[in-house]
């Protein structure tokens, strides 16, 4: 990016706008792409957690504070600049869902049951419609709330996963 904004000046002290002008766009371009990835980093680790809890059927304190972090983090970093707008909107979370989900089964693998199943055995254990589904209801409450409100409305969302009500009231297995 040094480069970029070294070109960027010289095209504007040289009066070369439309040079200028691509350069700016690719700049914007590559910002995006550096928020799109760390959008995707964050949902990754909220995956691998919920593929946990549906195999595992329980809660554990780490696993909510990953769900629940990534969640948080995933609202700062998809929020942009003028705060009114998203880089992702609602009903653009399907595809990279479903991208991230594949890698999320296999990185899940060493963790679920401490690691007894393969990527290929786990992949055919883990209702993917359920994981997805539940991805996009913690994500629609990113729209919906405030990065105030939003810990503890994850945190109620998560007493509705399973064992999460055990989670709740601190009798975790």
């Amino acid at each position: 990016m040094t480069q970029e904004l070294i070109d960027l000046r010289a095209s504007i002290l040289e009066g070369r706008y439309e040079d200028a002008l691509v350069i700016v766009d690719e700049l914007d371009w590559m910002s995006k792409k550096a928020t799109l990835l760390a959008i995707k980093s964050f949902l990754l680790r909220m995956l691998i957690h919920l593929i946990k809890n549906q195999l595992e059927q329980r809660l554990t304190n780490s696993w909510a504070a990953s769900i629940r972090g990534s969640i948080i983090e995933i609202k700062k970093r998809n929020l942009q600049d003028n705060e009114t707008s998203y880089y992702l909107k609602e009903d653009e979370w399907e595809t990279i869902l479903e991208e991230t989900l594949e890698q999320a089964i296999s990185d899940a693998s060493v963790e679920v049951f401490n690691g007894a199943y393969t990527p290929f055995q786990l992949s055919d254990m883990v209702d993917r419609n359920q994981i997805i589904e539940m991805a996009k209801n913690m994500l629609n409450l990113t729209y919906y709330h405030s990065a105030k409100e939003l810990n503890a409305v994850v945190n109620d969302y998560l007493t509705q996963l399973p064992g999460g009500e055990d989670w709740q009231f601190g009798r975790q297995r």
